[in-house]
This record gives structure tokens, C-alpha cells and sequence, in this order.
């Protein structure tokens, strides 16, 4: 791969565009590790499109007006207004830009110095628009939460973005640490910002274009998971709604594709509807009780309960499946398993506790109801020394959703008693497992609020 990228001649012009919006704690951070790229100057132009209305301004021109001094083609670019958010923001510079490559890292990202050189060849097929790399993790063993964000990471991407680029299907671009060939966005309509996944609707349209994307396994663009559990959960909605918008968008256009296989279409119907798992995982939970007294309850009906042996089948069958997709990249000891089995149940714990609040931007994706982009906050949290103390960002809001979150845990708390009272020791750990995971995320929700607000406050 190194040969190949040095004998690449003239090297050509690349734009890195780092999009930002109050992100003070980490900015600085991304930027040094962007002009740490291995390629040369006069070929390297990077943008800063910084949406921020804090601090973050100041921080990012200073360091922009220093690099500037050390020859750097480097650019603060600020937009009269935040329009499409991170979408506007992307298709502002793009129109700017002079790169015939477009390389895009979120704030969170450190990249790897050699991404150009690992990326950059594959783009000698002039079919090619999309190199994108895998997700690393620098604080994946800051805290159990972060651990279990790693979980379903890596599962994406060394089975799901592997398999289908291996077998010729859609991927996405991940909406950061990949590379665009220029032409390929402006053929494919540029971004738009009529979806809150951006990345996933651009990369099917120019997929229906017949562009072609490279997943690159191999290559590892580190970041920062979120450490606070507001943060996730904004991120969690966001990708949840964004995808349902994107099905009300693109799904059809797949399906009437001539060009494409039916394997093809088959493999985006699901990729697209990825998301509606959530509402899956809600229904499957609510049911369960009803479910329970309708066997205990209702003459003719107790032959049902040996049909929960289907909820230990899909126990074990998606044990088997995040246990592969993660021994590629993070399980090299039998240390490094048992931990992972021992956390296996508060994986999918977690799981069921975030699932009304996304299956809720699921279904306003479909209906078409729009939101605001929310962006992740990140804190520059790296090890356990790290915290979120005096932390800005961080939001914590009690609203409806909290409160029919807080009405799920005393459901599910009704469940285990009825369950563990009729002896329906079958069901008992789903629905405790049920009751775990709301009362998680509402406890860590409020917790790091307090925790973020209350050094700052003096407290």
C-alpha cells in the first residue's frame, strides 16, 4: 500500500474539512493531529468549518493564525448562519475547497498521520468515490458505558461494513474519517440536510449513481466515545431518527433501481431499516407481561410459554454474533472474553433501556416530524483520571419521554414481581434485565448532569 501511494504522481490536492460546533475541549486536539497528516503542504488544504458560538472560536483562530505562521494551508471558515448544520456546514466548504479529494473527521478524531497514504490509492479506480476506515476507540476502557459502545462499534464495522462491501453491497460512509472523491458528491447531489444522517443519505444516492465505496478494515481512525449518557443518547436518536428518514427518502429509489441486484436491494432494505430494531426491541419487552398473564391467566392458552424459549435463543444467538464481530479487533486474551461474557447482559441491558427514547425518533422519522441536529459533545476524556466535572455540555432535560421512561422501570418492575409470583422463571431475567436498563439510563442520565453541573456551581 505505501508503494502504491508513492507512486502516485503528481500527488494530488487534497481538502481535510473539520466540521465543529462548540467543541472547546477537544478542537485543538483535532487540529494538531490533522496538520500531523504525512503529505505535503503545498498539497494539503484543510478547512475549518466551525459553526461554534462559544469559546471554541477563539481557540480554533488563534490556533488557525499559528499554523498559518508555519506554512500550513489552513482556513477558519464561519457561515452567516448554521443552516443543514452539519450538512450545510460540509456542502459550504465544499464549494470552497480546491482538493480533488475531500477528507472529513469529526471532532472527536485523531487520525492516523498515514490515512492519506493507507486511503488515497484505492482511488486509482476511477469508480471509486468513498475510502472509509474503521472506528478505534481511545477510551473504549474509561467505563463500563464506554465498553459497551465499543460493543455494537465494532460489530458495525468489522461484520456489517466488512460483509457488504465484501459481497458488493451498499455501505455507508460513517460521517467521518473517510475520504470523498470531490466529483462523486457534486454528481451525486451534493449533502443535504433534509435527513439527520447525512452521511447515510449521501452515500446511497451516489451508491444509485453507481459510485463505488471501499471499506478499509484494516485501517483504524481513533476517536472519542462518549463517557456521559446524555451524549449517547443524543447521538442514539439521532442515528435512530436519521435512518428512518433516510428509508422515507431513498428506499423507494432502491427498489426501483434497473441496475441493481435483488441481493443488492434486499440488503438495503435492511440496511436503511436498521434502525426500526429499536421499536423490535421495545415491543418484545411491553409484550412480555401481557404475554404472561394471558399463559397463567386464560384457559387454553398455557401451551404459549414454552415459546419463551425464543427469547433465550435470541440470547444466545446475538451472543455468538458480538462475540465474532469483536474478537477481530478487541478480544485477544481468554481474559479479554470473560470480561466481555460477564458484560454481555448489561450490553443488552443498556440496549433495552435506550429503546423507547430512539423507537420515538423512529417513528418521527417516518412521519417526516424534523428536529434539530443535536450534535455529541466530547470532553477530551481519555483514561479514568479524566471526568467530566465542570463540564459544559452536558443536558439533562425532564421531559415526556423521561416520563414515560420512568413509567417503562415501574412497568417492568411490576413484571418481575408478577413473573417471579406465577413462577415464570423463563421470562424473569428478560424482564429484569428490562427493568436495569431504564433505571440505568435514567439514573447516569440525571448522575452525570448533576456530576457536570455541580463542580462548576460551586457544589
Amino acid at each position: 500500500m505505501p508503494g502504491a501511494f508513492a507512486a502516485m504522481a503528481p500527488k494530488p490536492y487534497v481538502t481535510i474539512q473539520l466540521p465543529l460546533f462548540n467543541e472547546k475541549y477537544v478542537a485543538e486536539r483535532l487540529i494538531r493531529s490533522v496538520v500531523a497528516l504525512e503529505y505535503p503542504k503545498d498539497k494539503l488544504e484543510i478547512q475549518l468549518l466551525d459553526d461554534s458560538t462559544d469559546e471554541t472560536v477563539e481557540v480554533v483562530r488563534a490556533l488557525v493564525e499559528e499554523l498559518q505562521g508555519e506554512g500550513f494551508l489552513i482556513e477558519h471558515i464561519q457561515r452567516p448562519n448554521r443552516v443543514d448544520y452539519k450538512a450545510g456546514a460540509l456542502q459550504y466548504g465544499l464549494e470552497r475547497c480546491k482538493g480533488e479529494f475531500v477528507a472529513i473527521f469529526d471532532a472527536d478524531f485523531l487520525p492516523d498521520p498515514k490515512f492519506l497514504e493507507y486511503s488515497l490509492p484505492h482511488f486509482e479506480k476511477a469508480q471509486v468515490g468513498v475510502v472509509q476506515t474503521r472506528w478505534a476507540h481511545i477510551n473504549e476502557n474509561y467505563s463500563l458505558l464506554t465498553k459497551l459502545q465499543s460493543y455494537a462499534l465494532n460489530a458495525h464495522f468489522t461484520v456489517e461494513q466488512t460483509g457488504r462491501n465484501l459481497n458488493g453491497h451498499f455501505i455507508n460512509f460513517n460521517g467521518t474519517a473517510g475520504i470523498w472523491r470531490k466529483e462523486c458528491i457534486a454528481d451525486a447531489g451534493g449533502w443535504q440536510g433534509d435527513t439527520l444522517t447525512e452521511d447515510l443519505d449521501l452515500s446511497y444516492r451516489a451508491q444509485l449513481r453507481k459510485w463505488k465505496f471501499v471499506f478499509l478494515q484494516d485501517v483504524e481512525s481513533p476517536a472519542e466515545l462518549p463517557a456521559e449518557m446524555n451524549a449517547l443518547k443524543s447521538q442514539q436518536y439521532r442515528w435512530a431518527k436519521g435512518a428512518a428518514e433516510c428509508v422515507v427518502k431513498n428506499l423507494k429509489k432502491v427498489f426501483v433501481a434497473p441496475h441493481l441486484t435483488l441481493g443488492t436491494k434486499v440488503n438495503a432494505f435492511f440496511h436503511l431499516m436498521n434502525s426500526f430494531i429499536w421499536v423490535c426491541l421495545l415491543l418484545s419487552g411491553l409484550l412480555l407481561v401481557p404475554f404472561l398473564y394471558v399463559a397463567n391467566k386464560q384457559a387454553g392458552y398455557e401451551g404459549f410459554m414454552p415459546f419463551l424459549v425464543v427469547y433465550h435463543f435470541a440470547f444466545f444467538a446475538l451472543l455468538l454474533f458480538y462475540t465474532q464481530a469483536n474478537a477481530t479487533v478487541s478480544l485477544r486474551s481468554g481474559k479479554d472474553y470473560l470480561k466481555f461474557f460477564i458484560s454481555y447482559p448489561a450490553f443488552l441491558s443498556l440496549s433495552m433501556g435506550l429503546a423507547l427514547h430512539n423507537a420515538i425518533g423512529v417513528f418521527k422519522g417516518y412521519l417526516g416530524i424534523r428536529s434539530a441536529f443535536v450534535r455529541t459533545p466530547k470532553f477530551n476524556i481519555l483514561n479514568k483520571r479524566d471526568g467530566i466535572e465542570g463540564k459544559t455540555y452536558v443536558k439533562f432535560k425532564l421531559d415526556f419521554v423521561t416520563v414515560l421512561e420512568v413509567l417503562c422501570f415501574l412497568y417492568f418492575c411490576f413484571g418481575i414481581y408478577y413473573a417471579a409470583m406465577h413462577e415464570n422463571y423463563l421470562a424473569l431475567p428478560f424482564i429484569l434485565m428490562q427493568a436495569l436498563g431504564f433505571a440505568t439510563v435514567l439514573v447516569y442520565s440525571f448522575l452525570h448532569f448533576r456530576r457536570a453541573n455541580g463542580q462548576s456551581s460551586g457544589r
